[in-house]
């Protein structure tokens, strides 16, 4: 694996600044939703998202209502964050000197805040508690610190009865903590690490069988000792699952008994799923400065760290951690595959006004870019144009649709009725995944409109006179879409579908 820090070219937009103590969750395999953290003295409540399909960083206008009027959770940090499906659930934290206890979903479809009136065992405020998702429906939180005592109780939280029950364990148990890290892994929930009761930062791994209602285990805690190289005792670090591994990163331990200061760390060890062993993993290049506090996502063989603190410095850098084939290792540049070539074209700036100008050596795509006005840079901001027989949700939608199955079903055919459907349709029939295809759909025949079309005889351009506007062609993904939009976005869409209409009938 190599580490490689992350820099313009492998992403647009603006990346979240910097903090620690923040939460950043992968909903699916579309986006990383970063919230809240801690930065210059003052705790945050800001929402940065990471779309993975089109490499861009965006804030989303998030809507919703609390119990107090505000439309998502107070500024926090040191607070839990679980995703379920599209859903991020928020709950603690910490805001000046005071531990939080409200509970918050935020849907990531339609970015709304809702605050959740739950009911059953209502776990107490606190910070620096751990959790994990079970399955896609529950939740299990271990620990944490109340501002006068640590913490060792377990709750588990079903997300869609929203009543919590406090799990009562038997036999032994881990000494109270907050700080250390909790991950599902099958049936178990892993604990590692953390700052105990007494002050002292540890380095134990136990495991908690019986989170499972269905599995009719009785509850219980094992303290694990495996076999390998274990981490040093530390809390503040991450643990990432990817594959059959889980990957733990950072944190801060104590520099010895001659030493006040605590120690931030660096190394990434794994815990083998398969094998059920500590290995180290073994990197290459210069690894990021240490950290604690940071948050560490799983995108497919990437991993992506960002933020953190050290003892005196407040982290905004980001980090990739990638197999040794990977492009960003190697520092590729990847544009789209659209093909260069020299062609004269027509484009409208205005009511009455016109040029044709020779585009030379440059993708059609940038052309299009500048006479739309959009700002750009050439080596990064490319719409990336996926080719319809290449676009799986544009053709599964269509199967769908028509009625088709994969096997059987004519491609265009099936292609050619969504376009109608969509032709026919109003606003408010168009469903959210939809969206995705539909953009995309949009975009192709903006450049084909524009680029294509035209192209066929200049000398019919005298129709075209008239103002022309694509409002839509720069976004990067239906997340960005307002729900207003829609009905714009549809009637653009419905005017270059006629517009292709005629200009083959002309052609003809």
């Amino acid at each position: 694996m190599h580490w490689v820090k992350a820099d313009s070219s492998d992403f647009r937009g603006n990346p979240p600044h910097a903090r620690s103590g923040h939460a950043a969750v992968d909903i699916g395999k579309s986006k990383v939703v970063v919230f809240g953290g801690f930065a210059d003295k003052r705790f945050l409540d800001d929402i940065t998202v990471y779309d993975i399909e089109n490499k861009l960083w965006y804030a989303p206008e998030c809507t919703g209502s609390g119990t107090d009027g505000q439309v998502g959770p107070s500024p926090r940090a040191f607070h839990i964050a679980v995703a379920i499906d599209c859903n991020m659930f928020i709950f603690g934290g910490r805001s000046g000197s005071k531990r939080l206890g409200d509970f918050w979903m935020l849907d990531t479809d339609i970015w709304q805040w809702s605050e959740l009136t739950s009911f059953g065992d209502l776990p107490s405020p606190r910070e620096f508690a751990a959790a994990s998702a079970i399955g896609n429906r529950k939740i299990v939180m271990y620990g944490g610190w109340d501002g006068k005592k640590w913490l060792s109780d377990v709750y588990i939280l079903d997300t869609i009865s929203l009543e919590w029950r406090e799990l009562s364990v038997s036999g032994s148990v881990p000494p109270p903590r907050c700080g250390h890290s909790a991950t599902m892994v099958e049936k178990r929930l892993l604990i590692f690490g953390g700052r105990g009761g007494a002050g002292p930062i540890m380095g134990d791994l136990w495991a908690l069988k019986g989170v499972i209602e269905e599995e009719n285990e009785t509850p219980g805690w094992t303290q694990l000792k495996l076999p390998g190289q274990p981490p040093s005792a530390r809390c503040g670090h991450t643990v990432t699952s990817g594959g059959h591994y889980l990957l733990l990163f950072g944190g801060h331990g104590t520099g010895g008994w001659l030493s006040r200061y605590d120690v931030y760390h660096n190394d990434c060890i794994i815990l083998d799923r398969v094998s059920v062993q500590w290995k180290r993993l073994s990197t290459s290049d210069e690894p990021p400065p240490p950290r604690a506090y940071h948050s560490m996502t799983c995108i497919g063989s990437h991993y992506l760290l960002f933020g953190g603190f050290d003892g005196k410095t407040t982290f905004g850098d980001l980090w990739w951690l990638v197999p040794e084939d990977d492009p960003i290792a190697k520092r590729l540049q990847l544009t789209p595959s659209i093909p260069q070539e020299s062609r004269t074209v027509m484009f409208l700036d205005g009511p009455s006004e016109s040029m044709a100008k020779e585009v030379q050596t440059e993708s059609p795509i940038v052309e299009l870019q500048k006479r739309l006005g959009i700002s750009f840079s050439s080596s990064k901001a490319q719409v990336n144009l996926v080719d319809e027989a290449e676009d799986k949700e544009l053709i599964e939608l269509s199967s769908r649709f028509s009625g088709e199955s994969l096997l059987t079903r004519d491609q265009t055919a099936c292609i050619q009725a969504l376009r109608e459907h969509w032709k026919r349709s109003p606003a408010t029939s168009i469903q959210l995944q939809e969206l995705g295809p539909l953009l995309r759909d949009y975009q192709r025949l903006t450049v084909h409109h524009h680029l294509g079309s035209f192209a066929f005889d200049l000398t019919s351009a005298s129709s075209l006179l008239g103002y022309e506007v694509h409002r839509f062609f720069h976004l990067k993904g239906a997340s960005q879409l307002r729900m207003d939009d829609i009905p714009a976005l549809l009637n653009e869409y419905k005017e270059l579908i006629s517009n292709g209409e005629d200009h083959t009938l002309i052609a003809s």
